[in-house]
């Protein structure tokens, strides 16, 4: 019997017309979705105290979390064993003033130049390592000393939610953690204010329910 052969025309032909069609039915796939990353800055301001910072540190220690702690220099004294834990602990410490006096550190932005210079000269003795984040008190915008801490090095670190530690008088734990979810709501990165000064015993309660909460919605823990 006489063989018959498909000219090799034939078979170029129909294998170009099977991928044309693998490939029309390869980009009718839906391409993936990817969730944005869920991430979160716990950040401590006007520390440090010796209680209050102490039992923040327990619990991030405990649950193996870094956070940020934005100092006052002024308080370190005789608090310099706390300072230098929170730096052992592998935690960033900002410079938020030396002294946290508005009317001379707002004064001029060559004042607040010498402020945060001297709370970073406090850390650096201390830590041995400089500083390279600030957190102006109070918050603002105060663009020609932003021009110069940037100059100098810092990066400005602002926040975009609360615990409500200095807004709420007198709340508990529970309330400190339903407002950290609230005004976290809908953000990544979360930088959530905190505050780690003498009078805040609540927001070191507050602190394991916090983690626990955002730990739970899958939250990343980051530092700066």
């Amino acid at each position: 019997m006489q063989r018959r052969y498909i000219p090799a025309v034939v078979l170029f032909v129909t294998l170009l017309l099977l991928l044309a069609g693998l490939g029309a039915r390869i980009t009718a796939v839906p391409a993936f979705t990817y969730a944005a990353a869920k991430e979160i800055y716990l950040t401590f301001d006007d520390g440090p105290s010796t209680v209050v910072t102490g039992h923040i540190l327990d619990t991030l220690k405990r649950e193996n979390v870094k956070a940020t702690f934005f100092v006052v220099g002024d308080r370190v004294a005789g608090r310099e064993e706390v300072l230098k834990r929170i730096f052992e602990e592998g935690h960033t410490i900002g410079v938020h003033s030396q002294t946290h006096r508005y009317g001379e550190i707002y004064s001029s932005a060559d004042a607040l130049m010498k402020d945060a210079d001297a709370c970073a000269e406090t850390i650096e003795k201390i830590t041995g390592v400089k500083p390279h984040v600030y957190r102006f008190p109070g918050g603002g915008e105060h663009p020609k000393s932003e021009k110069r801490l940037r100059e100098a090095g810092y990066r400005i670190v602002g926040w975009n939610a609360v615990c409500g530690d200095e807004e709420i008088r007198g709340a508990d734990a529970e309330t400190l953690c339903r407002e950290a979810v609230k005004t976290s709501a809908g953000k990544s990165p979360v930088v959530l204010l905190m505050h780690d000064s003498a009078p805040h015993k609540a927001t070191a309660e507050a602190l394991p329910l916090i983690i626990e909460r955002f730990r739970a919605e899958g939250y990343t823990f980051l530092s700066y």
